[in-house]
């Protein structure tokens, strides 16, 4: 199977489907991470070509550790528009890939990078199997399956979880992703919140600051699972309580529909027994 996972920012994918991309990907399916803008402006205090670079590195890394592959387009960060040229760039990435499963943001997230690209994903739906529309790329001739990623907004709907994948069993790997972009984990995002003080310097080891990061960022990534929690257990029973860490999937109207929740759990058979784990 082909999974494309089409964040805003060179860290979006990892953070919303990290744990998803690594089992598939260890199951010996084809997963490409994208961002559509370059990242340049996620900084306090560097920014323009230098964190850009900074940035596509750190993507790598990450895809290297997780076993997928990494893309960041060169558009400016906070400057993303769901306009043609974007719709024909994003409809040539889910063909190139032969894309079965898409996921992305849902366009009411916070971020208008995370907005467009979901509408850029959303506009696309549809035209990647229009065989005149882009017509140096093959049209593909069944339509992926479009999943939006999760986010804890309410309006002008909130989150609907109708797949969740418990990620306990690869959470080491998952923090390995967010340790390998550093700008993002232990500089930009701790400044944002008043934290940047409190992050280990470099020189006190990767124990250190490992363990800071799982402290400042956890709570993040465990609020899928607590919101989620009523779905995890109509699909894995009182299994379901014992579960830590999710990354949950919300069924785009666009694109292929399965005929019910048996036939989209099937797609996500390497990573929904209750640890985590998948066949190799």
């Amino acid at each position: 199977m082909n999974l494309i996972c089409i964040g805003a920012h060179p860290d979006d994918p990892e953070v919303f489907a990290g744990g998803v991309m690594t089992l598939f990907a260890r199951a010996g399916h084809r997963v490409l991470a994208v961002s559509l803008t370059n990242g340049d402006i996620g900084h306090h205090e560097m920014g323009g070509g230098a964190l850009a670079q900074r940035r596509a590195a750190e993507a790598r890394a990450a895809a290297e550790i997780g076993g997928y592959t990494s893309l960041a387009l060169d558009h400016h960060d906070g400057e993303l528009v769901a306009d043609l040229p974007l719709r024909r760039e994003v409809v040539r990435l889910i063909r190139e890939h032969e894309a079965d499963v898409v996921l992305t943001h849902r366009t009411n997230d916070y971020h208008p990078d995370h907005r467009y690209t979901s509408q850029a994903v959303q506009d696309a739906a549809f035209m990647v199997t229009v065989p005149q529309f882009c017509p140096d790329v093959p049209a593909l001739r069944r339509n992926p399956i479009f999943l939006y990623l999760f986010d804890p907004f309410t309006q002008p709907a909130p989150f609907r979880a109708d797949i969740v994948l418990p990620v306990d069993g690869v959470m080491d790997v998952k923090w390995r992703l967010l340790d390998a972009m550093a700008s993002q984990f232990y500089e930009w995002l701790p400044w944002l919140d008043g934290r940047l003080e409190e992050v280990p310097p470099a020189s006190k080891g990767e124990t250190a600051r490992r363990v800071w990061l799982e402290g400042f960022f956890g709570p993040e990534l465990e609020l899928p699972a607590q919101v989620c929690r009523e779905r995890l257990r109509a699909q894995l029973g009182n299994r379901a309580d014992a579960i830590r860490y999710v990354e949950a999937f919300q069924l785009c109207e666009y694109g292929s529909r399965p005929r019910d929740a048996v036939a989209l759990a099937s797609l996500f058979a390497p990573v929904l027994n209750p640890d985590g784990g998948a066949s190799t």
